[in-house]
């Protein structure tokens, strides 16, 4: 479970209500059922309008992916691709059929399955970065439907409060009334903004930071099935994807650049 996300969520929704506390507020204030149906509704209508039905319909479980992705092991997945090395240089490729099937990485087991089937070099490099660019592609959708929902949040919250100041001026004969309809026109603006910056920008984000450590385990794979395929020395292997993770340790202290590269070698318009 990625704690961080809803460490995150929950800090940032707390800072909301701790800051409205302190300035003398209360919860009853920010509730306002009108302005949480025009926000929610207008911004799922506006990015059901933009998007593709089923990246919209299929969020519940990217949110849910976000919270509990699946676990990347770079250095355990470097030693298993060595310990496939070892064992196609000493007993053949056919003898890692049976390792295939024992496989939880389809991604891999496709690759070396294409090798064990007597393709080509350029053949598996050319199905598996198709894969990859697929994959790419599907995350950059679901990362864009998140960034399109937090771009009309607002956008209805402004709308949601120009109506209020209708309502306002339609009634300023009662003068008693005035400051309390025009707080609650304001909180539709308040509810857009708020979802934008705390839930959709935010999880866009994540999505787009996950696909980027998911595109440098793809890269590890890769190569490594294609030195598995080449023959080459275990030891060889393990020094060549020793690499990535040096990489990724850099990346995650100069802010994540290496990633940037994998995913760019692996057609990464989106990421």
């Amino acid at each position: 479970m990625d704690i961080g996300v809803l460490i995150g969520l929950a800090v940032a929704v707390l800072a909301v209500l701790g800051a409205n506390a302190i300035d003398g507020g209360s919860l009853a204030t920010l509730l306002n059922p009108s302005a949480a149906l025009l926000i929610l509704g207008g911004t799922l209508g506006t990015t059901l309008v933009s998007s593709r039905l089923e990246d919209v319909i299929g969020l519940p479980k990217v949110v849910m992916d976000l919270i509990r992705p699946p676990r990347r092991d770079l250095a355990a997945d470097v030693e298993r691709l060595v310990e496939l090395a070892q064992k196609a240089r000493r007993s053949g490729l056919l003898a890692l059929e049976e390792d295939i099937a024992k496989l939880d990485d389809p991604f891999l087991a496709r690759g070396l399955q294409m090798v064990v089937d007597g393709a080509d070099a350029d053949a598996v490099r050319g199905v598996l970065r198709t894969e990859m660019a697929l994959q790419t592609q599907t995350v950059g959708r679901r990362a864009t439907v998140l960034e399109t929902a937090g771009g009309f949040a607002p956008t209805m919250g402004i709308i949601g409060t120009v109506m209020g100041l209708i309502h306002v001026l339609a009634n300023l004969a009662n003068v008693s009334k005035l400051g309390p309809s025009i707080a609650t026109a304001f909180l539709a603006t308040f509810y857009g903004i708020s979802t934008a910056n705390v839930f959709w920008l935010p999880l866009a984000n994540k999505l787009r930071l996950n696909a980027k450590a998911s595109a440098l385990a793809y890269e590890v794979a890769l190569e490594g099935v294609l030195s598995i395929q080449a023959g080459d020395n275990p030891s060889a292997v393990r020094d060549k994807l020793t690499v990535f993770l040096q990489g990724s340790a850099a990346a995650r202290n100069q802010g994540d650049t290496a990633p940037d590269t994998a995913a760019a070698k692996s057609g990464d318009q989106v990421a």
